[in-house]
């Protein structure tokens, strides 16, 4: 009996592997002097996770945006390390960070006996923290109002187009450790009806369902949509209402006072969540201009979009509630179920 020589298989990173952030003086060498990586910037808010260990929840081939998906290269999500939008303004979206693999190294061996190998980092033109901080900043709107630009602004340039009738995509999830064949089955029926809604405008109504909506249909009857005031605040258990507790606080196409109820939220209907934070201002993603949320919006805590109908995307935005759609459950939290 001979003994092999054989290497390991070298595979890319996945799901569950173990990697270290680089140093800030590695990062900054493989960008552009406008702080950007394939167009993808590196953004102030990410220095102090450089030397950390994280785990890669996620490949980030592909994500949506707008509804669209987009194609990202050599690109991962680290499992709860979101922007705190220190650097853009107070921005409070808590974006999911792109982590480009040149900026990662793997600091294990892979549980299935290959060789977990990153992209090599490559040589730039080299970017400073200034020129991070510089890069904050998108050129004034036309009227001289501020823009900002980030991770969140730049998916576009920094992605190509996944056309709709591509399913590809969803073989290389499976295959990078994403996703399973079970739940790409259990979803690719609502996301090729969905597809199919999205891209027949042009079609005579009657050959479209509920006017196009997307599918799960949520939406009301309303004119007129209703406002409750809680006050809730961070920290305070709430159930999310029932889905017809929830549709008969919108109006004809799912929006309570200019918020949208997006499918993705339904999952949680039912369910018991803690307050995060109360939203006041976010990034406009299209235009960089600042948002100020004039009435009450809120971040559950674990409540992110899932992707189950926008093509199974990993990007885990957190999804905005409105009071109406909550009730208190039990009130404050103590600090040791917090830290428990």
């Amino acid at each position: 009996m001979t003994r092999s020589n054989a290497a390991p298989p070298l595979r890319r990173l996945r799901t569950g592997d173990v990697v270290e952030v680089r140093s800030e003086a590695e990062v900054l060498a493989t960008l552009e002097r406008d702080g950007t990586l394939d167009r993808m910037p590196f953004m102030p808010e990410m220095l102090a996770s450089c030397g950390s260990r994280f785990t890669v929840v996620s490949r980030a081939d592909t994500t949506c945006f707008w509804g669209g998906l987009r194609k990202l290269e050599d690109s991962v999500h680290l499992d709860g390390v979101r922007c705190d939008g220190s650097a853009h303004g107070g921005c409070q979206a808590g974006c999911l960070i792109f982590w480009k693999e040149e900026w990662l190294k793997p600091v294990d061996e892979s549980s299935d006996g290959a060789v977990v190998q990153a992209t090599p980092p490559r040589q730039r033109g080299g970017a400073s923290s200034e020129d991070l901080l510089r890069a904050t900043h998108a050129p004034a709107a036309e009227d001289g109002e501020e823009r900002w630009s980030c991770q969140a602004t730049e998916v576009v340039a920094a992605t190509s187009k996944v056309h709709h009738w591509d399913l590809r995509h969803f073989a290389q999830d499976v295959r990078n450790g994403n996703l399973g064949w079970r739940t790409v089955l259990r979803h690719l029926l609502p996301y090729l009806f969905n597809t199919y809604q999205g891209h027949s405008r042009r079609l005579p109504s009657w050959l479209l369902v509920h006017g196009g909506a997307p599918f799960p249909w949520v939406h009301g009857k309303l004119d007129r949509t209703p406002k409750v005031t809680l006050d809730l605040q961070p920290g305070e258990r709430v159930r999310v209402r029932t889905r017809k507790e929830i549709r008969a606080t919108l109006d004809r196409r799912g929006y309570n006072r200019g918020l949208s109820f997006d499918p993705e939220m339904l999952p949680y209907c039912g369910t018991s969540r803690r307050v995060d934070r109360r939203i006041h201002k976010i990034i406009d993603d299209v235009t960089g201009r600042m948002l100020t949320m004039g009435a009450d919006c809120l971040v559950l805590e674990g409540a992110v979009c899932r992707g189950l109908y926008h093509g199974l995307c990993t990007r885990q935005t957190e999804t905005y509630w409105r009071e109406a759609w909550l009730a208190r459950d039990g009130g404050r939290v103590d600090e040791a179920e917090a830290h428990g």
